[in-house]
């Protein structure tokens, strides 16, 4: 069965669902900083030898096993070449009666 099959699966089940869309959020930042340091060309070492920690705390961070702090996440960023900026949603606005 390929991936795309079992996710469709999996989702099928509305308690999956919720979950999946719960966490849907900190799946895209994980992701936002895998491509970050792929496309800086750099290995978890050099990121981590950048940011003075050690590669298994990157590891972590990129593995969704860490709760890192702003501070952490602007260090992984920089030490990629990368800034972090905070884009808004577009929310639907009400208008003040």
């Amino acid at each position: 069965m390929e991936l795309k099959q079992l996710k469709a699966q999996a989702l099928a089940n509305p308690e999956v669902k919720v979950e999946y869309d719960r966490l849907e959020s900190e799946f895209r930042l994980i992701d936002e900083l895998l491509s970050m340091r792929r496309a800086s060309g750099l290995t978890q070492q050099q990121v981590a030898s950048a940011m003075q920690t050690q590669k298994s705390n990157i590891s972590r961070l990129e593995a969704g096993r860490a709760n890192p702090s702003w501070s952490t996440l602007t260090k992984y960023a920089l030490a990629c070449g990368f800034d972090i900026s905070l884009k808004p949603k577009r929310l639907k606005r009400t208008t003040a009666k």
